[in-house]
């Protein structure tokens, strides 16, 4: 896997510090949202006209980075 995460920036003046692509206020949350709905990358490159596939594969990257947990751990009631 290539390292894409350089361009996946955090600025707490940019959209409340949440992950954006490359500091132009596409919350990668947003884009992944739009993956899951079934949009494919093609599809969100023609609707979003300045990002590049890169970014959609830094997206993709740093939502398998977070999800490489070791164990969750269940909160006491």
């Amino acid at each position: 896997m290539s390292n894409f995460l350089d361009r996946i920036t955090v600025n707490p003046d940019i959209c409340h510090g949440k992950p954006v692509i490359r500091g132009l206020r596409y919350p990668v949350e947003t884009m992944r949202e739009l993956l899951s709905s079934g949009m494919t990358i093609d599809d969100v490159l023609a609707d979003y006209a300045d990002l590049e596939r890169e970014d959609m594969l830094a997206v993709l990257e740093y939502a398998t980075r977070l999800s490489q947990i070791k164990r969750i751990e269940r909160l006491a009631a």
